[in-house]
């Protein structure tokens, strides 16, 4: 009999080790509450559904938003931002790293050609700090689960991080630092591998070939599935959070004026490695439980700095030193970032 029950789970886990990890925890949470506590798992469904329900419009806008810059190519007038002198390099870096919808994939061949053909590093840090900090889609996202106040003051602090990370490296590497900032190449050198990325125009009229046109409707297809799977997840996280985690605990842990909950906010969510799509609804689960918002705007963006595809993007490139002054800065805006938010949320009221 054992035997038979070890094959059936061996023959099970089989069957589903080809399945997104995610997708199957976004089936295994409502299971285990109907089977474990039946009495709850209304509520917390219900507030997962209603919340995810809220967020469709703006997911919906951030969807179309992406898919259009993919197939009209605009992420190809980027590339201007880093000519000229070094100083407006740092400025138009951290501005369009918080504005462009950028994924890691596209970071990676776009920062090795940029490094490759001389970029100053100062540039590339201030667009590498702004950019997993903030883009349209996370914008539309964090305004559904957090308000719109908290989006733009999101979107502040990105570009503000970009820029202090850009003129602090701006002076180290004046001071004769990091002078080779790049990994040695594997494989293919970093100008061949990214050369591409800092080429093309766009082409606004992207419904007038075909092939832009498949673009858009693969694009908008990817995303729509990427922003459901992780913004279920967040929402039934959210849920979970609200229904038994107490309220005392988060509030006295993270709630309340002062400095300590905002480093502890920026030291719990390093860690998380959520992303930015994912982190608003469980900030808003914490925040409805009592985290102050100086610690919730830490936790946000120590979070995104932190998450594993732009943490692999910077280790995939760069060497250790390099890498340790992204987290570094990172961690640090993130802090700087809390307290701020939290004294102007504290004066307002």
């Amino acid at each position: 009999m054992t035997e038979l029950v070890l094959a059936r789970a061996g023959d099970l886990w089989r069957s589903l080790r080809g399945w997104d990890g995610v997708w199957l925890l976004i089936l295994a949470i409502p299971m285990a509450l109907i089977a474990l506590d039946p009495g709850n798992a209304g509520s917390v469904l219900s507030t997962a559904v209603s919340a995810f329900s809220g967020t469709v419009p703006f997911m919906a806008i951030a969807v179309g938003l992406i898919a259009w810059l993919k197939a009209t190519g605009a992420e190809g007038i980027v590339a201007r931002a880093f000519v000229g002198q070094e100083r407006r390099m740092i400025v138009l870096a951290a501005l369009v790293g918080g504005l462009m919808p950028f994924c890691s994939c596209e970071v990676i061949p776009f920062i090795a050609a940029l490094l490759a053909a001389g970029t100053p590093l100062s540039a590339v840090m201030a667009f590498w700090l702004s950019s997993p900090l903030m883009d349209p889609p996370q914008f539309m996202i964090t305004t559904a689960a957090l308000g719109v106040e908290f989006a733009v003051a999101k979107l502040i602090f990105a570009v503000m991080i970009g820029l202090m990370g850009g003129f602090a490296m701006l002076a180290l590497t004046g001071a004769g630092a990091f002078a080779e900032p790049l990994r040695p190449a594997k494989g293919c050198a970093s100008k061949c591998c990214g050369a591409d990325a800092l080429a093309g125009k766009p082409h606004w009229r992207f419904w007038e070939q075909a092939e832009r046109r498949e673009s858009f409707g693969v694009t908008a297809w990817e995303q729509a599935v990427f922003l459901t799977k992780w913004l279920s997840l967040a929402y039934l996280l959210e849920g979970l959070l609200i229904e038994y985690v107490p309220a005392e605990a988060i509030g006295a842990l993270v709630g309340g004026p002062g400095v300590l909950p905002v480093v502890l906010g920026a030291l719990v969510g390093a860690p998380a490695y959520l992303n930015g799509y994912a982190a608003p609804p469980l900030v808003a689960g914490l925040m409805e439980s009592g985290m102050s918002a100086g610690a919730a705007m830490s936790f946000m963006i120590a979070g995104a700095v932190s998450c594993i595809p732009a943490m692999a993007a910077v280790w995939a490139l760069v060497r250790r030193e390099v890498f340790a002054m992204y987290v570094l800065f990172g961690i640090g805006g993130a802090i700087v970032s809390g307290l701020l938010f939290g004294a102007v949320m504290g004066a307002l009221g």
